[in-house]
């Protein structure tokens, strides 16, 4: 076998295609390895098509690329060191309208707790988190000149029969304006909050392909394509185009049609979610609402909650016993055989 003229060899495709050219004459290959034989094969995430971007380019895709929402808010206006202060403020403060910011501690005998997680995001938080996202995404934007594709344009397809107005594109909206379109979709198509945080990679992946910019002009049509695609792809009971048409009265659903075509073109078709992505971005949203001190609502720890958390806790115990022992005790050496753990990344 260790031959280089062995039967293995010369099966191989590369000898084969030496052997038949007429361009180049025939030379015995050296040995082959393993990892040329395939004997070690790689793991399958390792096999994983890589996108020719870089990985701080393209964030919606890799896990370890920091999210664009966060450095662009990151690179805000410097502020008074006393508003920079006031926005630094601890997850454990509530802010509570009109009366002053109360701090809420933790003892040994009341725990607070905000109903949010990872894999039950509060609602409304979570919406408010996304609309700020999208507001640090129009506010600072490159102004490089990039182009404004037609789909997007509000200008040539209007969201309502209102004139729109001829400085539509210079001014920028404000958060509130965000916060109450992307509410009043979520609200009237019963959408729930991991849609949001799919909404914003969806986003973030339509400016990485189609290097462009949201801008007053397409910060809609934009948001609008990235919750109609979300709403698809997360939950189970889609919402229909003809249903959006219903929302808004006054657009079409060749309309919708078209907006969803385009969209899914430029994403390349690419509407893979990875689990490590969504945990990225939704504590990156936990860490911009931080920033901004738009804190989630602390509670105090129920018995309810309480008996379910340690539930959960037992749970995990339980599962740890399980892999301890599923090892081999009877072994001749220590340490010889392990049974090793692999986790799996459910996308």
């Amino acid at each position: 076998m260790g031959n280089t003229t062995s039967c293995c060899v010369s099966s191989s495709p590369k000898h084969r295609r030496s052997n038949h050219s007429r361009l180049e004459p025939y030379r015995p290959e050296p040995e082959l390895s393993r990892e040329d034989t395939g004997c070690n094969l790689q793991h399958i995430s390792d096999r994983e098509n890589i996108d020719d971007l870089p990985m701080e380019y393209n964030p919606s895709d890799h896990p370890r690329a920091s999210t664009i929402f966060l450095s662009k808010s990151q690179t805000d206006v410097l502020l008074p060191n006393k508003r920079v202060r006031e926005k630094r403020k601890s997850l454990y403060i509530n802010h509570h309208h009109p009366g002053p910011l109360r701090r809420k501690y933790s003892s040994c005998s009341t725990i607070f707790l905000d109903d949010s997680t990872v894999s039950q995001p509060n609602l409304k938080y979570t919406i408010k988190c996304v609309a700020l996202a999208i507001y640090y995404h129009i506010k600072n934007r490159d102004i490089d000149g990039r182009m404004l594709l037609d789909i997007f344009d509000e200008k040539l397809h209007p969201l309502s029969k209102s004139e729109v107005p001829a400085d539509y594109d210079k001014y920028d909206p404000e958060q509130k304006q965000i916060y109450r379109f992307v509410r009043t979709l979520f609200s009237a198509a019963q959408l729930t909050a991991e849609c949001a945080i799919v909404t914003l990679v969806y986003l973030e992946r339509l400016l990485t392909y189609a290097e462009i910019d949201i801008c007053p002009a397409n910060w809609k049509r934009i948001v609008l394509g990235a919750i109609l695609l979300a709403s698809k792809v997360w939950d189970d009971q889609a919402v229909w185009n003809v249903d959006y048409c219903q929302i808004l009265k006054d657009i079409t659903v060749e309309d919708m049609n078209e907006l969803e075509r385009q969209f899914l073109e430029l994403l390349q078709f690419n509407i893979n979610v990875p689990s490590s992505v969504y945990a990225k971005y939704y504590f990156d949203l936990r860490s911009l609402a931080e920033a901004n001190n738009l804190s989630f609502p602390l509670e105090p720890l129920s018995r309810d909650k309480a008996q379910k958390l340690e539930a959960i806790a037992r749970l995990c115990d339980k599962y740890k016993d399980v892999r301890k022992l599923a090892k081999k005790r009877s072994v001749s050496a220590d340490n010889l055989m392990v049974v090793r753990w692999c986790p799996a990344i459910i996308s």
